[in-house]
């Protein structure tokens, strides 16, 4: 017979203080609170239609593809109708006021960090011997390999191996400076010589240089990380007082 186990709030709260969480459900707390206090200062409000909006993509975003889809995550997370609509508000709020903030400064900041921006199809195999891995791109060079042979006999990742060494379009800034200089100095098809970094020898194909393009996928990133880091900013401002 399965034992009855009651929980209440303070039991949460407990919990909370024991994961030693505190300082994270803190830092949350008070970035909702600079959010709201910003964004009544500056006269943003949100609009009926908005709020309906915002709840749509919630529910999309969390595959609430149904009212009993939507009861029973309310249910799992010990939400009310009421925490909900809070939460909507929260999540619409902090876009209106992110964009309020930044939405004029997102072009030129991508024109002063383009160059960041821009990513290579590459092609990589990544070795801890540098002899070997010099005496692999004279082979290549030579014919006597392809790529696509000396990824699939060293790569040891099983995914990477079948893809030949495929990475994909890789952003410079997710590049390590030495592995980037190179990279981008490179013309496409350009099998680089073997580059030594402190992890170990990366023997690089380069396929394609893509110059950096501001999307709306990358516009809201950048749109985000400039509200982050304000967000962090005015955090650090914030004299909070605990009463627990």
């Amino acid at each position: 017979m399965l034992q009855t186990i009651t929980i209440t709030n303070e039991d949460i709260l407990s919990q909370v203080k024991l994961s030693c969480k505190i300082p994270e459900f803190v830092e949350g707390i008070v970035t909702r609170k600079v959010i709201e206090n910003v964004a009544v200062q500056l006269g943003i409000k949100v609009e009926t239609e908005e709020l309906q909006i915002g709840a749509d993509q919630i529910r999309l975003i969390n595959k609430l593809n149904s009212a009993d889809d939507t009861w029973a995550w309310l249910e799992k997370h010990s939400l009310s109708i009421d925490d909900y609509e809070e939460i909507v508000y929260t999540t619409v709020i902090s876009g209106k006021l992110a964009a309020h903030l930044f939405a004029d400064q997102v072009e030129p900041y991508f024109l002063q960090h383009q160059l960041d921006y821009a990513g290579v199809v590459m092609y990589e195999v990544f070795l801890d011997d540098e002899d070997l891995a010099i005496e692999l791109f004279y082979a290549i060079k030579q014919g006597e390999m392809s790529f696509y042979d000396v990824a699939h006999k060293y790569i040891q990742d099983t995914e990477l191996r079948r893809k030949g060494g495929y990475r994909g379009i890789v952003r410079r800034q997710e590049l390590k400076p030495e592995i980037s200089a190179a990279v981008f100095a490179a013309k496409p098809l350009q099998l680089l010589k073997p580059i030594v970094t402190s992890s170990g020898v990366h023997l690089i194909l380069v396929e394609e240089i893509i110059q950096g393009e501001l999307d709306n996928a990358l516009y809201q990133k950048i749109a985000s990380n400039l509200f982050s880091e304000w967000l962090k900013e005015q955090i650090s401002k914030v004299d909070v007082v605990k009463q627990l």
